[in-house]
């Protein structure tokens, strides 16, 4: 039967770990066995990886026989293989090496420039294997593999048996494709204030960015063309924001390469949480870097205003206090905190609500203090989103049992903040079949910066640029 591997889902946590405990009964008898016996992947680390796409799964007639989990925050560009498993009974078909070099060639993609991992020496399916795909033992003593070795030692797993292994990755040649997330948004608050004489209207907002989105994979061509590789249900070609960033950046800089450009959406559209708004930021941000054409954030965020006031948010990449018609930010520190992001369903016309009689228009400016003390925490479009949307009001009750649930943007998703991943974890648990629940965590740094800080690092040794 044919296995495929895809990006995991939160729905299949629970199925994953019960691979993992079966797996595990492959070293019974083995030194390393009641070590093994007592280490059982936390549910929450798992789910909170899957948020952030860093979990494959190779599924069978749709069920998972396997998976691979990256970790990143290694140090010097490096992504550690937190866990690799294959169910006992689908041994010997070869999945654990798609599922592995899968993995790798996504962190190639991404920029990472090295793939860690601890395993042990004398079993086949471990130090063996992994030699066999690029793997080579290194010393363990290196100060990057500390906090892999702690949580051995917190585990109770025998450091003699240990062995770490590296696989260095290649940086993508000029027409590979990479890979580049975009992260999506919250609206913390809404406030219009005012209406301009362009008749567009003033608001005050803060923008918190998730660490959770849409992914763009990239490629350069030589013959200047722009082309989307897959089709975006309801959104044409000529009309989609990533293609209208790219040819932007084409235009305003005269550079003659072209992109293929294909978009891997999670984030709900027209959901208020800007998924096309951060899909052309970093269509922006990522041509911006392989086209070699050498814009600094200031520029490359006039160009995103010229796209869509939420666009420049994405490009500076920091959660930010906004004002005007959001273009005008300023970076904000906040807390970290959890979120439970519910999606009804139900498309929201942003223009109707503009358009709305009973929309409040002229509301007293805010401040960043009254924000703070949790004072400023409405949204102007949702008394209308509740009058015209049943299912998104359904939605804001439900969440509204766990804390104060709030409109994104115009909608239609709502959302609900948490002080932990547990509280967030626990509403999730708790979602009606009605809805689409999602667990993501605010960031202070984007996931885009930090990988354009990868794939920078990638070229940063000497090399032609990409400007044709």
């Amino acid at each position: 039967m044919a296995v495929t591997l895809v990006r995991a889902v939160s729905a299949q946590v629970p199925a994953l770990c019960a691979i993992e405990r079966e797996a595990v009964e492959l070293f019974r008898g083995h030194r390393a066995w009641h070590a093994y016996a007592a280490m059982a992947i936390p549910p929450e680390l798992l789910e909170v990886a899957v948020t952030r796409g860093l979990v494959w799964v190779a599924l069978e007639e749709g069920a998972p026989v396997g998976f691979v989990w990256l970790q990143d925050g290694m140090a010097d560009g490096a992504v550690e293989i937190a866990e690799i498993d294959v169910l006992p009974s689908h041994g010997r078909r070869g999945i654990g090496a798609a599922l592995l070099e899968h993995a790798c060639a996504w962190a190639r993609a991404a920029g990472y420039g090295r793939v860690d991992l601890g395993t042990l020496a004398d079993v086949p399916w471990n130090a063996p294997f992994y030699a066999k795909h690029g793997f080579a033992q290194v010393d363990k003593n290196e100060p990057s593999f500390a906090r892999a070795r702690e949580r051995d030692r917190e585990n109770g797993f025998p450091d003699a048996l240990r062995v770490f292994m590296s696989r260095p990755l290649g940086a993508p040649d000029r027409e590979e494709w990479t890979a580049w997330p975009a992260p999506a948004k919250l609206n913390l608050f809404l406030r219009i204030v005012g209406r301009r004489a362009d008749g567009y209207h003033d608001l005050q907002t803060v923008f918190r960015l998730l660490d959770w989105g849409d992914e763009l994979r990239v490629r350069v061509r030589q013959d200047g063309a722009i082309v989307r590789a897959n089709e975006v249900p309801g959104v044409p070609s000529d009309a989609d924001l990533v293609v209208r960033a790219a040819h932007l950046l084409q235009v305003e800089t005269g550079v003659a390469l072209g992109a293929e450009i294909a978009v891997d959406k999670r984030i709900p559209m027209g959901g208020g949480l800007g998924g096309g708004s951060s899909d052309a930021a970093t269509a922006l941000v990522s041509l911006n870097h392989l086209w070699g054409c050498g814009l600094d954030e200031d520029v490359l965020a006039g160009l995103a205003h010229r796209l869509g006031a939420d666009v420049p948010v994405f490009v500076r990449g920091r959660s930010a206090w906004a004002e005007g018609v959001g273009e005008r930010l300023n970076p904000v520190a906040l807390p970290r905190r959890w979120y439970v992001v519910l999606d009804p369903g139900e498309h929201v016309p942003t223009a109707a609500l503009f358009q709305a009689s009973e929309l409040t228009r002229n509301a007293p400016p805010a401040t960043i203090s009254s924000f703070a003390s949790g004072e400023t925490a409405e949204n102007a479009f949702e008394p209308v989103v509740r009058a015209r949307h049943p299912k998104v009001a359904a939605a804001l009750d439900w969440l509204s049992r766990f804390g104060r649930a709030r409109l994104s943007g115009s909608g239609g998703c709502v959302f609900l903040e948490t002080a932990s991943l547990a509280q967030a974890r626990k509403v999730v648990r708790q979602c009606p079949p009605a809805f689409a629940a999602q667990l993501a965590a605010g960031v202070e740094v984007s996931p885009l910066h930090r990988a354009l800080a990868r794939h920078r690092a990638r070229v940063a040794s000497p090399g032609q640029p990409l400007r044709a």
